[in-house]
């Protein structure tokens, strides 16, 4: 299989690298990098990490399978973490959970037809005092219900921003247009 990078993130990668004593260091920031230009991080995209770094790949794996922020498979536009442990969950993670299966019609994991929405629990989030929360890409929407999700989703599906921290531009994404944080805090 064969797996290359834009010029730009190649460039990226030997930043990355030069940054740090030993090149194995930069693994977890170039794994982001991958991720972010392919959208998942694929068996050849380790394989090449792996070459990158001087690591194997057995070890470039490990860190893919042990973090919930990378992914092995395609997701949606905008994929939906929902928070389950104590806090969120005591707080109504659950019914978010629910709400996101009726809306968007697919199971956790899976992508809506349309390639915008996916959504998965994870394990926590580090947002306790503000359960339940969730993350939509790189992005914390935090004291939710059901309803307040509903406007987030509703403003996503309007101006399609972007939630995502790029790597290579070292920036959050735009905001949505015409949501306020107020709408649902």
């Amino acid at each position: 299989m064969s797996f290359s990078m834009s010029p730009e993130s190649e460039q990226k990668v030997n930043e990355l690298k030069a940054k740090y004593p030993q090149p194995e260091s930069a693994v977890m920031p170039i794994l982001y990098l991958v991720q972010e230009e392919h959208g998942h991080i694929s068996d050849a995209a380790v394989d090449w990490i792996s070459e990158q770094v001087g690591i194997s790949p057995a070890h470039v794996m490990e860190l893919v399978t042990f973090y919930t922020m990378y992914r092995k498979e395609p997701l949606g536009k905008y994929h939906i973490q929902v928070c389950r442990t104590l806090s969120c969950g005591l707080c109504g993670a659950k019914k978010l959970m629910e709400y996101l299966h009726e809306r968007l019609g697919v199971e956790p994991k899976q992508v809506t037809e349309d390639g915008m929405f996916s959504y998965e629990h994870v394990e926590c989030l580090g947002s306790c005092g503000t359960a339940p929360m969730c993350e939509i890409n790189d992005t914390y929407f935090e004291n939710l219900t059901p309803e307040k999700l509903k406007t987030v989703l509703d403003s996503i599906e309007k101006s399609r921003p972007d939630l995502t921290y790029s790597q290579k531009r070292d920036e959050l994404g735009s905001g949505l247009d015409g949501y306020s944080k107020s709408e649902v805090i």
